[in-house]
């Protein structure tokens, strides 16, 4: 016969130690995703390393970092979605950083505090990314039109694009936050505008209802491009 004794304490051992699983997993998922931060670019250094080892080169070809954060609130039913992560200014977080997951594109870090920051999700009526055809490196800016938190929206896209149901969209590479390639989705459907250009839905690889962990791009050149394109629009 069991008394009440053992089995109350028994009872307590196992709650407490699935309390303990519950945080120990949360911070092992923690360090799985600073360890595959810490991947990202070495692979992204690699990646460089290969494509330059002939000649000497201007590393502002690749030269992006990666950090890992946590998400801590979402939105996605809104027009205008944000994202806040759990690290900030003080883990070197800053304003236009990129924010992607391992499945694909997820927005621009647009404010930050001493440890945390906000994200402007590509679920935002704001939004507006530079992204390509993968196939053809055709490129169009994404936005989204506030309706479907699946499929956002690629336009001018030019006709002459071979554009196909099921093509992979990337990011485009012609901004200074995120690289080449990064991926975005698959072409669902598409129209063509009052210019003569294509209007395509893309289906997001990444279910943006359900983000919990994400990695910060950071480009360690991005105030001197910054500067430079200002200086050439002020001198036009």
């Amino acid at each position: 016969m069991v008394s009440s004794t053992n089995f109350f304490s028994g009872s307590l051992f196992e709650i407490t130690s699935n309390i303990n699983n519950y945080f120990h997993l949360k911070e092992q998922n923690e360090i799985l995703a600073d360890e595959n931060s810490r991947l990202r670019n070495s692979l992204s250094t690699l990646k460089i390393s290969e494509e330059i080892a002939p000649i000497i080169v201007d590393s502002t070809i690749g030269g992006f970092v990666y950090k890992g954060a946590r998400v801590i609130k979402n939105s996605y039913s809104k027009t205008n979605n944000q994202l806040t992560i759990n690290k900030g200014a003080n883990d070197t977080i800053e304003v236009d950083m990129g924010v992607i997951t391992s499945k694909g594109l997820v927005g621009i870090v647009n404010r930050v505090s001493a440890n945390y920051g906000r994200i402007q999700s590509i679920l935002n009526t704001n939004s507006q990314i530079n992204a390509a055809l993968k196939k053809s490196n055709h490129f169009g800016f994404l936005s989204w039109n506030g309706k479907n938190p699946n499929v956002v929206q690629l336009t001018e896209i030019p006709k002459l694009a071979p554009l196909q149901v099921g093509d992979t969209i990337i990011t485009g590479g012609n901004s200074s936050i995120f690289p080449r390639g990064i991926l975005v989705g698959r072409v669902e459907n598409f129209s063509v505008s009052s210019e003569d250009t294509f209007i395509v839905d893309v289906k997001l690889f990444n279910d943006m209802t359900k983000l919990s962990h994400v990695y910060l791009i950071k480009n360690p050149n991005l105030i001197e491009i910054k500067n430079l394109e200002e200086a050439n629009d002020n001198a036009e």
